[in-house]
């Protein structure tokens, strides 16, 4: 499991380090190709970088008791010094800077800052720490880029009340929130509340292999979870609480701090897998099942129609004001996109075990065609080099939620696992420099096309 962490981390650092040479005039890429003001950054989440769990007053999290129990993570390895994000962020601040960005997204570690959660006092010396990082990069003309939870929450949380199970963490959340943006507002311009709601609640709670390690059979042998119900609480709750922060921010923040706020999902693009209706509907539902399932809500007030024409009364409702408060609840999208996979109707046709549930929209997502890959191949089994999907993606979700402000937040390759691999190896990274040209040729298209995307 911790090998997933750093590959994720270095997709999401070693996205941006190769930036410039892909944007070089002589690639047919330049900056000026792309809109005024266009955001170009790197992107970091708190327990895949700092290190330092139980340092200045921070609490244990989620993620920091999950990874000690022996069998989670494979190797049994953890976080707890991951990059030394937290005694190395000036080296890191320099790093980011000679790159020459000019965003920089990283996250709050809750545990950090509210190590008891609202049960306890704030940590000055969490506060402080982000305080330094985020003067540092303005220092340095680099623009922070919060989002204040991505997958890690105080443990306590976990076990007084199972967390995103229960309704009592819309409470704590806002806390979390309040507290950033009276500590951090005055200078912070970009809010993400939540990455990746779809996300967390597949790996938490349908696979189980995130904590709090719920599932159930065919998905896995947890034990405990219900991987058919589970996961639509828990984003129901993602949802409400995004939504109740934004309400806090808007009514008293947001005026005189002059930021914007929204969320960031988890993506991928389908395609059908033959030139067939029932797998081009197919496409339809996996879309809706992952990219529309938190999105749809946060814009239209409700969760989408091919959601609710499958799973009927198993999704959870909405109340009356509760969609007053969802409808129209973030200023801007944030994509993470790292794969396109073929889709591939199970609703009239067999597929393997938990594809054909309701949970999953009777749809099967692989990568492979009559054994063929649907791009090349990469460190992940399930991310592959498919250019056009960024273009469409961000298409669809242009055309879905009326060409709403638009960030790439998350996009990169993974070098794919070799033996032996020689330091001269991993300097010759010309298969991430062809990734980036690449991509971003298919998101200067999206954008020549009229979709407002304003970073990567």
């Amino acid at each position: 499991m911790l090998e997933k962490l750093r590959l994720v981390l270095t997709l999401l650092c070693c996205v941006h380090f190769h930036v410039q040479s892909s944007l070089g005039f002589e690639d047919g890429i330049s900056r000026s190709q792309f809109p005024e003001g266009f955001l170009f950054g790197t992107c970091t989440s708190s327990y895949q970088i700092e290190g330092a769990p139980l340092e200045d007053g921070k609490g244990l999290s989620n993620w920091d008791v999950f990874s000690h129990i022996p069998g989670n993570i494979n190797n049994d390895e953890n976080g707890d010094i991951a990059d030394d994000h937290y005694h190395r962020y000036l080296e890191d601040i320099e790093l980011m800077s000679s790159l020459g960005i000019n965003v920089y997204r990283f996250s709050i570690s809750w545990a950090r800052i509210l190590h008891r959660g609202i049960y306890g006092d704030i940590n000055p010396s969490g506060v402080m720490f982000y305080n330094k990082i985020i003067d540092n990069l303005l220092l340095r003309g680099i623009e922070p880029f919060v989002t204040i939870h991505h997958h890690d929450y105080p443990g306590e949380l976990e076990e007084r009340y199972g967390a995103w199970l229960s309704p009592l963490i819309q409470r704590d959340f806002v806390h979390f929130a309040e507290v950033c943006f009276k500590s951090f507002g005055d200078r912070v311009k970009y809010w993400a509340t939540i990455n990746e709601p779809n996300l967390f609640a597949d790996m938490g709670f349908i696979r189980g292999t995130y904590p709090p390690g719920h599932c159930s059979p065919p998905f896995g042998n947890c034990n405990t979870g219900n991987s058919d119900v589970e996961p639509l609480i828990a984003v129901h709750n993602m949802i409400l609480s995004h939504a109740k922060a934004v309400e806090l921010y808007r009514k008293h923040f947001q005026a005189k701090q002059g930021g914007i706020i929204g969320i960031v999902t988890h993506t991928f693009m389908y395609e059908p897998l033959r030139d067939e209706e029932c797998d081009r509907q197919a496409v339809k539902r996996a879309l809706a099942f992952v990219v529309a399932w938190s999105l749809d809500p946060l814009v239209f007030g409700e969760y989408p129609p091919e959601m609710h024409s499958i799973l009927g009364s198993q999704l959870p409702r909405f109340s009356p004001e509760e969609k007053s408060l969802i409808k129209g609840s973030i200023d801007f999208i944030g994509i993470n996109n790292y794969g396109t996979l073929y889709a591939k109707d199970c609703s009239l046709t067999a597929c393997p075990l938990g594809t054909d549930r309701p949970i999953r929209g009777f749809v099967e997502a692989t990568g492979t065609r009559d054994g063929i890959p649907i791009g090349d191949l990469t460190g992940n089994p399930r991310f592959f080099v498919v250019p056009r999907g960024l273009e469409k993606i961000v298409d669809y979700i242009k055309i879905r939620y009326h060409n709403m402000p638009m960030y790439i937040t998350e996009n990169g390759y993974s070098s794919p696992h070799k033996p032996n691999v020689t330091m001269d190896d991993l300097l010759q990274d010309f298969k991430r420099i062809d990734y980036h040209k690449a991509y971003l040729a298919a998101l200067l298209r999206a954008i020549r096309k009229g979709a407002d995307v304003r970073g990567y």
